[in-house]
């Protein structure tokens, strides 16, 4: 339990608060609903329903006013860099960005559900009272109608047309209705396309879908100005609905029972939304600009396993590690904008990505730069960038584990170049003394374009005196017989028979309560800032790890668990 405090408790925390609010609003509502006395004769009309749609209603102005917040990007970095100075336990909240966006995604989803279903009943009722179906008292209520001297509180006013139709024809004919229906449409579609398979198997689904939010929001800002929800005025003299709901027919006869006035609640969507929307709106005319900057090209090198490097220069463009950029290209597409980590050091004079082959897009511009000649310009890109990541961070522990799988070694690329830059120029500012580094590959050919990299620091490393700085281990997760036969004729040599470095190559995947515990007997009063950029799974387990192998005593190793999340 200490454990899951030290590494999980800030999080839960905030995850605390939230959910507070929403049970808070829904709670608050839904009893302000169910038992205010303005609301006595809409109660009567509409039972329990009345409070199970407006509470739902209550929690959706509210995450509807969070969801864009997580997706600013270039707000989430500018926060980012105010919260340098402050823990780094903050800074770790920012990079959860996504997940807290998909927790607000499905507390939209659910309400909206409650919402809907809520007032499909209470749309029934309105239309049963309209017809005289219910008692004295509910037909009274809905014969009430707009003139100089009354004022309605059912919101079905027509009845020339078959009682069955009545509600289909005002769901699609009403401002809150119609709205409604195109809100629902849209967010199914949203929340659908989102899901795992489709994101990752037909990106482009998931990313055009997800711009219906526009249509969502749209529709979220006129839902209200139908006012179909009504509630009981002042009038004077006052009407006493005590006696009053027993005599209907003395409306207006009698001093006590003057004709009850009603009217539609203001709308309120817009006050919660207006201010995101306009900082959503401010971001995408920051990211518009980006796009507008000349990007010219140093070098395009392709590499084995279908992996595209890109070396780009941009004015005034400034990264640090760990970094990562949104990368568009309008001769594939004018709207998809697709993320890739930094693989080049901040002391470079340009900025580099690494591109492998997953998907439509990626082998559409792998295909057209391999067309290009050498020394041409390529086609014209737009990057947007740079975001700061949990990696961003390495450098203010003292020692750091550095775990990449496939292509997500990456952003490890850049801070290990970073440090060899660093250790060149003899920075005093460094103060990390101790780097693990791990990297997991299904095929030989991967390790190929990122082996030199690693050959240099070694090579560094010695000449320095320091080779016990960087601790690296490159596991080959998938091979063939010949493969094996070859390392095993090849078992003597100095060198990896796959990577030409002198640490040799392991076969399947780490032993991670071995790993963990190697390093926290070598590290026994240290902070292990542990990185991952790779699957979800994988992150599952070292999460756990973080927290069964840190102690509570701050005087001993402590890990703390970093994710890459785009």
């Amino acid at each position: 339990m200490a454990n899951c405090i030290v590494n999980y408790g800030f999080s839960s925390f905030i995850l605390f608060v939230w959910m507070a609010i929403n049970i808070f609003l829904f709670v608050w509502f839904y009893f302000f609903y169910d038992l205010g006395p303005q609301f006595f004769y809409t109660r009567h009309i509409l039972g329990s329903a009345l409070a199970w749609a407006r509470a739902p209603a209550a929690v959706l102005n509210f995450n509807c006013m969070l969801i864009l917040l997580p997706v600013c990007r270039n707000l989430l970095s500018l926060l980012r860099g105010s919260f340098v100075r402050c823990s780094r336990t903050m800074r770790k909240q920012l990079d959860k960005n996504l997940t807290f966006h998909k927790l607000v995604a499905y507390m939209i989803a659910l309400m909206t559900a409650v919402h809907t279903i809520a007032h499909l009943f209470n749309l029934e009722r309105y239309n049963n009272s309209r017809q005289g179906v219910y008692d004295e008292l509910s037909t009274a209520l809905s014969d009430l109608a707009d003139t100089e001297n009354t004022t309605y509180l059912n919101p079905i006013r027509i009845t020339n047309l078959d009682p069955q139709q009545i509600p289909t024809y005002f769901g699609f004919t009403s401002i809150a209705g119609l709205t409604g229906v195109v809100i629902t449409l849209a967010l199914i579609l949203i929340i659908t396309s989102s899901m795992e398979v489709i994101r990752r198997s037909y990106f482009e689904v998931f990313w055009y879908t997800h711009h219906l939010f526009i249509i969502f929001f749209a529709g979220l800002v006129f839902h209200g100005a139908g006012r179909i929800v009504r509630s009981q005025q002042r009038t004077n003299p006052p009407h006493n609905t005590t006696f009053c709901k027993d005599h209907p027919d003395d409306w207006g006869q009698i001093p006590e029972c003057p004709i009850p006035q009603f009217a539609g609640g203001f709308p309120q969507t817009w006050m919660y939304v207006i201010g995101p929307m306009v900082i959503y709106i401010c971001e995408r005319l920051v990211r518009f600009v980006r796009y507008m900057q000349s990007v010219q090209y140093k070098k395009i090198v392709m590499r084995p396993s279908k992996v595209l490097e890109l070396q780009l220069i941009k004015n005034g463009f400034k990264m640090e590690v760990g970094q990562y950029v949104f990368v568009n290209c309008p001769a594939i597409s004018q709207l998809e904008w697709h993320p890739f980590t930094m693989t080049s050091a901040p002391e470079e004079d340009f900025f580099s990505i690494h591109i492998r082959s997953a998907g439509d897009w990626t082998d559409k511009l792998i295909d057209i730069m391999k067309k290009v000649p050498e020394g041409a310009e390529g086609p014209k890109l737009g990057v947007d960038g740079p975001f700061g990541t949990a990696s961003e961070d390495v450098f203010d522990y003292e020692v750091s584990m550095l775990i990449g799988a496939g292509i997500g070694v990456t952003p490890f690329a850049s801070i290990l170049k970073s440090i060899w830059y660093k250790f060149k120029d003899s920075d005093p500012k460094l103060r990390t003394r101790k780097i693990y580094f791990y990297w997991l590959c299904r095929e030989t050919h991967a390790f190929e374009w990122f082996a030199d990299l690693l050959q240099v620091l070694e090579k560094e490393m010695e000449e320095r005196g320091m080779g016990d700085f960087l601790t690296y281990k490159l596991y080959l997760t998938g091979w063939d017989q010949s493969h094996a036969t070859h390392v095993m004729v090849h078992f003597d040599k100095d060198t990896d028979v796959v990577t030409g470095l002198k640490q040799k190559t392991h076969y399947g995947r780490p032993i991670w309560d071995k790993e963990f515990e190697q390093v926290r007997k070598e590290n026994p009063t240290s902070i292990v800032g542990t990185f991952l950029c790779g699957p979800e799974a994988l992150g599952k387990v070292l999460e756990k790890k973080c927290a069964k192998y840190s102690d509570v005593d701050p005087r001993k190793t402590r890990f703390y668990f970093n994710k890459e999340n785009f």
